[in-house]
């Protein structure tokens, strides 16, 4: 299967990727992650595959590509094992001073991660990106499970559609938050998880942030000045607040197939979204605190 031979391997049950993925250990004791995806996924798991070595070639902390090809339950790919803890069990253990540059930390690294250039000719975001609400807008009015106020998030998202013109377009990483990252036995930060990538506004990438403000306000607080150097621009915070806003129409479209636990765990979250931006007539969420003496002199994750 791949010019690396292994003696071990231990199944990975985390995450909602539909790959296999296993901790793989060669006969020197050095893990690998190695993922295993459906054989039709060649073209976009091999495009994936390269965009990552692009990414890496920045310096960007993260499991490094290896080797890519065929095998006989699919496609596979390995990369570099990151030995640590899981940023989700790890950040909120730490104190606020250091949740708060580990956030910093995290959006710095996803403005570099927004260095790399895109395809020539992309479709207008504007475009793109309001032909995905119309279609999320269709398929959630049609949907047996909503929102107890779910038309908050739909007139919002309708009054602020203008704020998508003239975006400008990036590469993203597509789902960035502390489930996909990993604190290091070096202490360092690092960004896992690259299999949702794609092109597009770069606040878009941010919308993912709910999950770290709901557990780690600090931390989310942190990422949001890490991103911007501490200068936010006062349009950000309406734009990610629609883009919230279509995410949580995703999300329940998602869930019905899960079962009921995971609808009413986005039937909560959207309660709590509501809350953070007072029926969404705020567009700064309640959870935000700019930490003006940490800005001053942010610590690293280091």
């Amino acid at each position: 299967m791949t010019g690396l031979h292994f003696i071990a391997q231990e199944p990975i049950c985390k995450g909602w990727s539909q790959d296999k993925k296993y901790r793989v250990t060669d006969a020197q004791g050095v893990h690998y992650l190695l993922r295993i995806s459906p054989a039709e996924q060649y073209d976009r798991k091999k495009n994936e595959f390269e965009r990552m070595r692009t990414i890496a070639a920045l310096g960007i902390p993260m499991c490094k590509p290896i080797e890519f090809g065929i095998c006989d339950a699919g496609v596979y790919s390995v990369q570099s094992w990151i030995d640590g803890t899981d940023a989700e069990e790890a950040i909120p253990t730490l104190t606020r001073e250091a949740q708060y540059a580990c956030g910093w930390e995290a959006g710095h690294i996803l403005r570099k991660i927004h260095s790399v250039p895109v395809p020539e000719n992309l479709e207008e975001w504007a475009v793109r990106f309001n032909r995905k609400i119309d279609l999320k807008m269709e398929k959630y009015k049609a949907c047996p499970f909503q929102f107890e106020d779910g038309q908050v998030f739909i007139d919002y998202i309708n009054e602020n559609r203008s704020l998508l013109n003239d975006r400008p377009q990036v590469y993203q990483h597509g789902d960035y938050h502390r489930g996909n990252m990993r604190i290091g036995r070096d202490g360092k930060l690092y960004i896992l998880d690259f299999d949702r990538d794609d092109y597009g506004d770069p606040w878009e990438d941010m919308k993912a942030i709910t999950w770290d403000a709901i557990l780690c306000p600090t931390f989310a607080s942190g990422r949001i000045d890490g991103y911007f150097g501490g200068s936010i621009p006062p349009e950000f915070w309406k734009l990610l607040a629609l883009y919230i806003s279509v995410g949580m129409l995703s999300a329940i479209l998602w869930a019905v197939p899960f079962g009921f636990e995971q609808i009413e765990l986005f039937q909560n979250q959207a309660k709590t979204v509501l809350n953070w931006y007072d029926g969404m007539r705020n567009p700064v969420p309640i959870w935000y605190q700019k930490h003006k003496r940490l800005l001053s002199s942010p610590k690293t994750a280091n």
